[in-house]
């Protein structure tokens, strides 16, 4: 395994690489399927702090624009374990997220960025702006899994688990101002309580 700029392994910043040629991707688009395997879910569990991803599959339809830009559609389906933040016991919880993305050659990424910036100054809906194609490549597997840990719930909780929290009801002699009442008493030759 080869180490990024970052020094961690390529499959620990990535867990889940599917790359897509966009010179192979027809006029008409193209649809992929994509299942993790075991290993792939283990090293997603591990990068997400997850109990376990039990199951991940997508569906992308990459389409080429004329401008030379690729949309790319789909969604990601999973199945998590995780740990309910209640009652600490394991849960499992169901991810259905969209994608709608869009790619572009890192040269037109400036320019599309422009318009962008132009949409957020008018009345428009803003678009997000584009993604890089990377060495001709377009990665699914790390779109899918970026999509998958945005849809992850940070405080889990089972359906039944109902937080409740612990009142004590304060003790009347133990407050901020008990060692001068002690003091006062003291002095006035009362014998303190509890002595």
């Amino acid at each position: 395994m080869s180490g990024g700029s970052t020094g961690r392994p390529e499959r620990e910043r990535d867990p889940w690489r599917v790359l897509v040629n966009v010179a192979q991707i027809p006029e008409t688009g193209l649809h992929r399927a994509i299942v993790a395997d075991e290993a792939t879910r283990k090293a997603m569990a591990d990068v997400a702090e997850l109990r376990e991803v039990i199951s991940a599959q997508a569906e992308f339809d990459l389409q080429p624009k004329r401008d030379g830009s690729y949309h790319v559609t789909g969604r990601v389906q999973a199945r998590v374990g995780q740990t309910c933040v209640v009652t600490l016991d394991p849960i499992e919880n169901e991810i259905d997220e969209p994608i709608d993305v869009v790619f572009a050659p890192p040269e037109q990424i400036p320019q599309m960025a422009d318009l962008v910036d132009d949409a957020e100054e008018s009345d428009e809906e803003t678009p997000d702006p584009p993604e890089p194609i990377v060495g001709g490549f377009i990665d699914i597997g790390r779109l899918a899994t970026d999509a998958l840990f945005l849809g992850i719930d940070p405080y889990p909780r089972k359906v039944d688990a109902v937080f409740e929290q612990e009142v004590e009801a304060p003790d009347p002699e133990n407050h901020p101002f008990a060692a001068l009442k002690a003091l006062k008493d003291k002095a006035d030759g009362k014998k303190p309580k509890g002595s």
